[in-house]
């Protein structure tokens, strides 16, 4: 190396390389890319940003439809549900199988397992 500037800039090249490759492996970045292409039309994960859906921001350990500030379904006031990440799973999946006659249509579930937990760990960490 010629000087200390030239071992800076090629650490910092060498670390801008690797820190993308490390977020596309991490679940709960995975998670925002997928929640922005599944859930953002109606939903945010901003506190007090309601859309057609509610924000989901601190969704996991709160019970189903208690937030204020959203016009719940009764089905979902209802529903006694309290979203863990089992029940936020099988919610993801199909709705109609964790509260039935919820506003979730035309909503019909992400298959994919893996996508689901991805989701699931972007929103723990909101």
């Amino acid at each position: 190396m010629r000087n200390s500037r030239d071992g800076l800039y090629l650490t910092f090249l060498l670390m801008s390389a690797i820190a993308p490759a490390r977020a596309a492996d991490d679940p709960a970045s995975k998670g925002e890319a997928a929640f922005n292409n599944t859930c953002r039309t109606c939903h945010s994960w901003k506190a007090g940003d309601n859309r057609l859906g509610p924000s989901l921001a601190g969704i996991v350990g709160r019970k189903a439809g208690q937030q204020g500030g959203f016009a719940y379904s009764a089905a979902m006031k209802g529903s006694g549900v309290t979203w863990d990440e089992k029940t936020l799973d099988a919610f993801i999946a199909n709705p109609e199988t964790v509260v039935q006659g919820s506003n979730m249509k035309p909503y019909a579930g992400i298959p994919d397992a893996t996508v689901r937990s991805e989701i699931i760990a972007f929103l723990k960490g909101q």
